[in-house]
């Protein structure tokens, strides 16, 4: 079956972004889907490892897309454009949770607590931005066009009294990621409202604590030591988005595998 309707993940050499990757290209030979990372050799090494799974039913291929450099973003845009002559479905998941070190592991102490917010800032909420941007009239030609934030509860305000808990367990650390996350929502619904006359449809979802390079690289930092979940939970919320079976939730908050967090 030739691909029908072309996908494109960032960060999807590892955790959340590959996971879904694979849930995608495994469920149907309709998808085509774009793994991005932001070297090529990244996004190549995480297309050879899902091919060598021996279960994808559609097509994989590697793009390199840095979101912190528009000219970067501009690039897969062009190579997306070629191939395809459209995008059907964006997905922002490129996100960082922590300032790290050179290793990629958390470095707690290794910027100020100003530096680690610009740092977050200009990843998890400027670069998504700037992805939809580039890519919106590339969306614009789909005939079901759909744009997926990858967000988190953490980034619900209403939902932010009850995560006392963590945030006595990370400290100041995570503040940075949570108020990213609340501001990429907010970049999704004002996308909606600034062009409602495209008919994209916009949503925000929380993948769950999930098995991830998002906390670091190291093995206990990328299994929330011991404590996160699988990431194919997240590739089949994902996927059911896709597929249209969460239209009723589009614009109603964050959704996650089992309803919806308030904004």
């Amino acid at each position: 079956m030739e691909p029908s309707i072309a996908v494109l993940i960032t960060g999807a050499n590892g955790g959340v972004g590959f996971a879904s990757s694979r849930v995608i290209a495994s469920s149907s030979g309709r998808y085509h889907v774009f793994v991005t990372a932001r070297t090529l050799e990244k996004a190549q090494g995480a297309v050879e490892k899902l091919k060598a799974t021996g279960q994808l039913r559609g097509t994989v291929s590697a793009l390199q897309l840095d979101q912190t450099d528009p000219a970067s973003v501009a690039r897969a845009a062009g190579a997306v454009e070629e191939r395809f002559g459209r995008l059907d479905v964006l997905v922002n998941n490129g996100a960082v949770a922590y300032v790290k070190d050179d290793e990629g592991n958390l470095a707690m102490g290794a910027a100020s607590f100003e530096n680690a917010f610009k740092s977050v800032f200009e990843i998890n909420v400027v670069g998504p931005f700037t992805v939809s941007r580039v890519f919106r009239p590339l969306l614009d030609k789909s005939a079901d066009p759909r744009s997926v934030y990858i967000s988190s509860i953490a980034g619900s305000i209403a939902k932010t009294p009850d995560m006392a808990a963590a945030y006595a367990s990370f400290g100041q650390s995570g503040i940075p990621y949570a108020v990213s996350k609340a501001a990429l929502n907010m970049v999704g619904v004002v996308e909606k409202v600034v062009h409602a006359e495209s008919k994209i449809k916009m949503f925000a979802m929380c993948p769950g604590y999930v098995v991830s390079n998002l906390r670091g690289t190291g093995e206990d930092a990328r299994t929330g030591w011991g404590d996160a979940g699988n990431p194919d939970v997240s590739g089949r919320t994902l996927l059911s988005i896709i597929e249209g079976a969460r239209d009723e939730d589009e614009g109603k908050g964050i959704l996650h595998k089992d309803g919806v967090y308030p904004w």
